[in-house]
């Protein structure tokens, strides 16, 4: 395990989206991923939002992205995990395409947690204008140099055009945020009144998340730092004047973090297990969409 300076905790004791004062303890986790810190995740029961508590202070955050296992932020070869990975990665940049260009037929984009920019690369290639969100250097680097992309750090946000674009999308980003609240309300100064916002989550209420338990390698703590379900999410949207008009699965997702599930229980990959346990949480869902690994969420501003 790497080894990161154990430093001062912040403890959360309101519901960072609601304010609730009723929180109760739901599960101990620990960084599997990195560093074998162990992690407390809390229940708001006023609106069932999830969320690491205590958390590392924000300044102490990014030493938890600090490995080249951390496959959003590296095009590097690392062997069969990660090729299989950047070819579903290729594939599904194909499917978001796909998924946005059903609502909008081209226009501005901003990607915010860009990570290398290979949704940039693919929509600037098509015609689209675009521009990227990136708080990794590294990242922004690698889509600035092979891109050729334009790719700013997270404090740029307040500093964009407001109205300005007619897509927003957050791939897996929005769990990693301090402070969803604020970044809703950002997002909606920067969005069209016509235009589209695309979130994609993790979502708690998963069949694999029951299955492995505190290994659910989609907790990811303290990275993720909230764990949203349709449910609790929905009320994040509302609460900010949006509108959720459409919920998709992603399918992939569950044969990913089941994959990393397992190694995160015995130690080692089980590429097969991982298959099975994929297509079986995939299969649970059919008859309940809420419970699909991840689920993407196509939003608008809301009607005054």
């Amino acid at each position: 395990m790497f080894h990161v300076e154990q430093s001062e905790k912040i403890h959360v004791k309101n519901c960072p989206v609601c304010k609730g004062e009723h929180l109760e303890k739901f599960l101990d986790i620990k960084d599997y991923f990195l560093t074998g810190e162990e992690f407390g995740i809390t229940e708001c029961k006023k609106c069932g939002l999830l969320f690491t508590n205590p958390r590392p202070d924000e300044k102490e955050l990014p030493k938890y992205y600090e490995s080249v296992d951390y496959l959003s932020h590296s095009k590097e070869d690392r062997g069969v995990f990660s090729r299989l990975y950047n070819i579903i990665r290729a594939y599904s940049v194909r499917k978001k395409y796909g998924l946005i260009t059903k609502y909008k037929k081209n226009g501005k984009l901003l990607d915010i947690g860009c990570g290398t920019g290979e949704v940039l690369n693919y929509f600037s290639k098509k015609g689209w204008e675009v521009k990227g969100i990136e708080p990794a250097e590294s990242a922004r680097t690698f889509a600035r140099k092979n891109y050729g992309l334009s790719v700013s750090p997270e404090k740029e946000i307040d500093n964009l055009e407001s109205d300005g674009f007619d897509v927003i999308t957050l791939w897996h980003v929005l769990e990693h945020v301090t402070d969803p609240v604020k970044r809703m309300q950002q997002i909606y100064r920067l969005l069209k009144d016509d235009g589209i916002l695309v979130i994609a989550l993790p979502n708690h209420k998963a069949w694999e998340a029951e299955k492995f338990s505190s290994y659910w390698a989609a907790w990811d703590v303290p990275r993720h730092l909230f764990h949203f379900s349709k449910e609790s999410f929905g009320f994040l949207a509302r609460q900010n004047h949006f509108e959720v008009i459409k919920t998709l699965p992603m399918k992939f997702d569950s044969y990913y973090v089941s994959l990393l599930s397992l190694k995160y229980q015995s130690g080692k990959m089980n590429y097969p297990k991982a298959f099975y346990f994929g297509m079986r949480s995939n299969f649970s869902a059919k008859s309940n969409e809420n419970s699909y690994s991840s689920l993407i969420y196509i939003l608008k501003k809301k009607k005054s």
